[in-house]
């Protein structure tokens, strides 16, 4: 049976929105709650707070403030969900987790909540990573690229690297550097596919790749949001491609690679 405690707060409109939905958790994951809640444990939970996550970035930018608000409350039950969880195991709880997260938020920012002064935003992010450093008390962390997480999408994770080392002075002085290293990896897979070696091929296109996010970085630009802005135009475009063929009674497979080459610029110049 659940707290007759969490089901009072549950149903109350009294509380603060914070401790209801908390204790809506904590109901639904009770003995005599919710089946598929119960069943919930911190790794089938994983998915669901990857795909809320993008489920926020969809909802900004869709413009939208009702779909935002809406996202963000799922993404929010993701951290008290596994909160819940963590509270059943004797880990931590909810609170504990808020508390932290406050703690260091002030910890780390002594230009806001001390007597620190810093000249702009690069200062900031460089005595962010110093006071990491002593609350390690004093050890010095692995790298400085440790913590960055292994499951970022690929382009944002080469990003976060980049932009770490460049941080510790670790980067070129000027964009036409990072351009030219595009040119030189480019040579350098035109190398690779001349000897036919699988390995190296796929070794090149990842240079290629990080290379190309470099200068986004350089630009300060994101490469994963300009890459799916692009996926997103192709998408578009080439399912107007798709209709206009549909509406001459055709279909793609009926066209010349060159027939639907002129539907496209066709539909560049529409746009």
């Amino acid at each position: 049976m659940p707290d007759p405690t969490a089901m009072e707060t549950a149903l109350s409109t009294e509380v603060s929105s914070i401790e209801r939905l908390k204790a809506i958790m904590e109901v639904l994951r009770s003995d005599t709650g919710c089946p598929w809640d119960r069943e919930q444990s911190l790794e089938t939970l994983k998915p669901f707070l990857v795909e809320e996550a993008y489920e926020v970035i969809d909802a900004i930018d869709s413009g939208d403030p009702k779909a935002l608000e809406e996202e963000l409350g799922d993404l929010l039950l993701q951290v008290v969900f596994q909160s819940q969880i963590c509270r059943e195991e004797g880990r931590f709880t909810f609170d504990d987790v808020a508390e932290r997260i406050s703690e260091k938020l002030v910890r780390r920012h002594p230009h806001v909540f001390g007597d620190v002064d810093v000249a702009d935003a690069d200062e900031v992010l460089r005595n962010w990573e110093e006071i990491k450093k002593s609350e390690k008390g004093g050890e010095q962390l692995r790298s400085v690229l440790h913590g960055i997480p292994r499951h970022l999408p690929a382009l944002f994770r080469a990003q976060q690297v980049q932009a770490r080392a460049a941080r510790q002075g670790f980067d070129w002085d000027h964009v036409d550097h990072a351009f030219a290293k595009v040119d030189e990896e480019l040579r350098e897979l035109h190398d690779a596919i001349a000897t036919k070696d699988e390995a190296h091929v796929k070794e090149e296109l990842g240079d290629i790749l990080f290379a190309v996010v470099n200068v986004s970085r350089f630009l300060e630009h994101s490469a994963e949001e300009a890459l799916t802005t692009t996926i997103h135009k192709f998408m578009r475009r080439f399912q107007e491609i798709e209709e206009r063929v549909v509406a001459d009674g055709k279909s793609l497979t009926d066209c010349t690679l060159e027939e639907l080459d002129t539907i496209w610029e066709d539909v560049k110049k529409a746009e």
